[in-house]
């Protein structure tokens, strides 16, 4: 469980799934009609409509750099097209077009590989923001709170550029409600730090929200009211942090024992792919993203681990 102080508003009890048969929904976006567009491992990106139809689109198998695509981030664009940041071995950024066909779209900036892209967006400016989990191959040997060098990066009308170059496992990123900083997961250091962004970059580095033993912040998104909602893998907590920083827990299925394995093993350098590819008694499969209904009245969740994507009530008093 959570540090004494929390409680959870929600357990794996309040959670319904909504489609089938998809393979590593890392990312989960809300379309405008209402269909979830999801990353689906080796194929593409995954579509599931309002009566629960699941269809995928891309390249059967889906090859990057001759390697299995996994796609990480996914980024719906204008055109219908998607951007795909592959975390596999290949790496860099893919473009999946409306008629499935795969192409590579950023393999480096200033000469550095983007080995292992974790995800991708595009804001209302027509700028796209990638980051990079790690320069370190394989991106395992980054699993650990002493290696700095997860990579920020953002493209505009002069073309692609290094934000930054010391990010402790470089996760998904956002841009605050009113456009002026970004704030980013740096999933080793179990906190989300937040850049003012300037004409000239980022500057004021500062944390704005820290977790504790289990939680490891991966996927962030903000909702209509200015809270930032942060998913955690391994310990299944999903957060809610307000803007002045404060937290509460909205949904808890933690399993204490596998937290203890864990950490034991990030404590003695030798935390691996199966620790986060593992889920102990939890059975919401490691939770990875986040987005929210038209009427954000629902949450819906994706997961390292899962075959459906995870649907919940934001407020409390709405759950089942």
């Amino acid at each position: 469980m959570a540090d004494g102080k929390y409680s959870a508003d929600l357990s794996n009890a309040d959670v319904r799934r909504v489609g089938t048969g998809l393979v590593r929904p890392e990312s989960v976006h809300v379309l405008g009609n209402g269909t979830l567009a999801v990353s689906h491992r080796g194929r593409g990106v995954s579509f599931i409509s309002a009566d629960g139809k699941t269809t995928t689109l891309g390249p059967s198998p889906a090859l990057a750099g001759g390697e299995e695509l996994i796609p990480n981030g996914i980024a719906p664009q204008a055109d219908g097209s998607f951007l795909i940041a592959n975390i596999g071995e290949g790496g860099g950024i893919w473009r999946l077009s409306p008629r499935g066909e795969l192409t590579p779209f950023l393999m480096e900036v200033d000469g550095v590989f983007l080995a292992a892209a974790n995800f991708v967006m595009t804001d209302a400016l027509g700028r796209t923001f990638v980051t990079v989990s790690t320069v370190s191959r394989p991106r395992f040997a980054a699993y650990s709170d002493k290696v700095r060098d997860g990579l920020i990066v953002m493209i505009d009308e002069k073309g692609p550029r290094l934000l930054a170059d010391d990010i402790c496992f470089s996760n998904e990123c956002r841009l605050t409600p009113d456009g002026a900083s970004l704030v980013i997961s740096e999933t080793f250091s179990r906190k989300v730090t937040q850049f003012s962004l300037g004409a000239n970059g980022l500057s004021n580095r500062r944390t704005f929200a820290q977790f504790g033993r289990g939680d490891f912040p991966d996927g962030i998104r903000y909702d209509a009211k200015g809270n930032l909602w942060v998913t955690c893998i391994v310990s299944n907590r999903l957060w809610k942090v307000a803007p002045d920083g404060a937290k509460s827990l909205h949904l808890e299925d933690c399993d204490d024992t596998w937290v203890e394995t864990v950490e034991t093993a990030l404590a003695a350098g030798k935390m691996g792919r199966e620790h986060f590819y593992e889920t102990g008694e939890s059975q919401l499969g490691n939770i990875a993203s986040i987005d929210f209904s038209a009427d954000g009245g629902t949450a819906y969740l994706g997961s390292l681990c899962g075959t459906s994507i995870l649907s919940i009530p934001t407020s409390k008093g709405d759950a089942a």
